[in-house]
């Protein structure tokens, strides 16, 4: 049952005696039996406070929630008994919403204040008070409710919604690697982007080593959260120490494939006597971490390096859900170096073979050659540009400048193939350049199936009193370049004909120019001419200024600041080939 008193005033006793209101109540409602379920029944913590702050009256509920007898609240000063901040410290009594409520003869409401139990413990509540009129007195009427059930559903929803928030992050993070790590097949400039990731977000520190085909170790990258830090630490970049094979300290058991690996303290603080540890030590003594994990850098067949992470203080240290997510970024970035390599590897294959596809130019006392091959910048760097030149009898000289549609080593086996039966048919034909490539384009589909092609087929001869002559017919090709010594240009147009491999029948020709004294021909493939700023037209018109400034240099020097000059943005190989009668 409820528990009531009324003092006669505040410094005096209290005495008890049984309440006469309920009669007058009873014509709003409330029976006997009612008045006791709301002081029994509900979840509310209730007490009544007097004009001078003290309890009255309390409910079952509020003994409860505050674990006090109604004898030890009753009478009691509900403030000082009662009230704390949330460190436990006593609450000033002008900040008590329930003498505000006295006060102010209004009501009042917090959505969290703080009761101290009667063990100690610090209990969170909502609180609503309300003046009430007692006898003609001041008093007010306080409820209040537990919160500690709602506090502990909020601190298990943001329990878990860190857990959540963190788990994206690493998820987002592991995206943003894989990314990186493919964004690109130059193994250092990877990694080099993959350490700008890691810090600050996952670590204070980031260093990468790898191994060299020889052992060798080598620092590739090294990143600090602080600009000036960066600075300093590219001291510590490039050729380490050889880590000792009997070592055993953390980077070398690593190196010789033994799993990440977490320092902190009393790891961190050992000392290793060799040449490598020393070197290491003294990047530790610069940063100064309290938690360092190593992980390596691992394909199924190999350990190609390591990363270290480091955080220092304020930052907490790694964990092993850290460890972990260390150890997955590891084993990405070990299989980017491992693609890498092995990209590299069949890049070199592929361009040596194709470099070997194409002859070596003639000796030809009267004429001056020269020629340049640059791959592709990205892909594959094979394709199908070549070059060739071979004399035949008469005094002839061909000139063959040729691309092949594709960039693969399929396109550099096409082209071989279009090369060789291209130099056997000028030596069995023996007749004008249009009917050797009209023969040619009629081959193709019953030797090369789908290939298409591009290409010049010219013919240099010598004529009387040391004049040369040129005659050309072109399949889809860019024209040849006349450039004269004196620096005068003019694309030689007039013999154009369709794209070998079309199956479409055509009627070739041929056109003819003479090579004037100290005159140079030039013939380059689309690479040479195309980018991705400016038209056919503009690239043409770019060569045929960049040739005439370029006109009084050997031949040598002219292919090679021709190349050099018209190679803006390009994607594509480009081959070129230069004649100059001698004089």
């Amino acid at each position: 049952m409820a528990h009531w008193a009324r003092p006669d005033r505040c410094d005096g006793g209290i005495t008890m005696e049984p309440s006469d209101a309920v009669s007058a109540l009873e014509r709003y409602g409330l029976s006997q039996e009612l008045m006791r379920a709301l002081l029994h029944g509900v979840h509310l913590g209730l007490y009544i406070l007097d004009e001078c702050g003290r309890i009255i009256m309390t409910n079952p509920y509020a003994e409860q929630v505050l674990g006090r007898s109604a004898r030890e609240l009753i009478g009691a000063d509900a403030h000082d008994l009662l009230h704390r901040n949330p460190d436990g410290s006593k609450l000033p009594r002008s900040q008590c919403p329930q003498i505000q409520a006295l006060e102010m003869a209004d009501s009042v409401h917090t959505e969290e204040t703080w009761f101290v139990r009667s063990d100690g413990e610090l209990v969170p509540l909502g609180l609503m008070g309300a003046a009430i009129q007692l006898d003609g007195r001041l008093g007010a009427v306080v409820l209040f409710y537990d919160l500690r059930r709602h506090k502990a559903i909020e601190q298990e929803q943001a329990a878990h919604l860190s857990v959540l928030e963190e788990l994206t992050g690493r998820l987002s993070l592991m995206a943003e690697i894989s990314t990186v790590l493919a964004s690109t097949l130059d193994k250092e400039e990877a990694l080099r982007r993959l350490t700008r990731l890691v810090v600050p977000r996952l670590a204070d520190w980031a260093v990468i080593d790898l191994l060299g085909p020889g052992g060798e170790l080598r620092r590739v990258s090294i990143v600090s959260g602080n600009r000036e830090d960066n600075a300093r630490a590219r001291q510590w970049e490039g050729v380490l120490p050889a880590p000792d094979q009997l070592s055993h300290s953390p980077m070398a058991r690593v190196l010789r494939g033994s799993p990440s690996v977490l320092l902190t303290g009393h790891d961190l603080a050992s000392r290793d006597g060799s040449p490598f540890c020393v070197f290491q030590r003294r990047l530790f003594d610069h940063i100064r971490p309290t938690s360092v994990v190593i992980a390596p850098l691992r394909t199924p067949r190999r350990v190609l390096g390591a990363i270290s992470l480091a955080r220092c203080a304020p930052t907490p240290d790694f964990d092993m859900p850290d460890l972990s997510l260390i150890d997955d970024i590891a084993g990405r970035a070990g299989l980017s170096v491992d693609n890498a390599d092995m990209y590299e590897v069949q890049r070199r294959i592929a361009e040596t073979m194709q470099r070997h596809l194409i002859s070596p130019l003639p000796a030809i006392e009267e004429l001056e050659l020269a020629a340049r091959y640059q791959p592709a910048p990205r892909g594959s760097r094979v394709g199908g540009d070549w070059y060739d030149a071979f004399p035949l009898p008469g005094g002839l000289t061909a000139l063959v400048i040729g691309d092949v549609t594709g960039h693969d080593l399929q396109a550099a086996a096409d082209m071989s193939q279009i090369r060789n039966m291209l130099r056997t048919m000028a030596w069995a034909e023996r007749t004008s350049p249009s009917r050797v490539v009209a023969r040619l384009d009629e081959a193709l589909p019953y030797i090369a199936g789908d290939l298409m092609a591009t290409l010049v087929l010219a013919l240099a001869e010598r004529r009387e009193r040391g004049r040369w002559r040129l005659r050309w017919t072109s399949a889809g090709h860019p024209p040849p370049l006349l450039v004269g010594d004196d620096g005068g240009t003019v694309f030689l147009e007039g013999a154009e004909g369709l794209l070998l491999g079309t199956g479409l029948a055509m009627e070739r020709t041929d056109a003819v120019v003479p090579i004037p004294p100290g005159g140079t021909v030039l013939l380059y493939t689309d690479g040479l001419i195309e980018n991705r700023e400016e038209s056919l037209d503009e690239g043409m018109s770019r060569l045929s200024r960049h040739a005439a400034a370029l006109a009084g240099l050997p031949l040598p020097m002219f292919c090679t600041e021709i190349l050099g000059r018209m190679r803006n943005d390009v994607m594509d190989d480009v081959a070129l080939l230069a004649l100059r009668p001698r004089s």
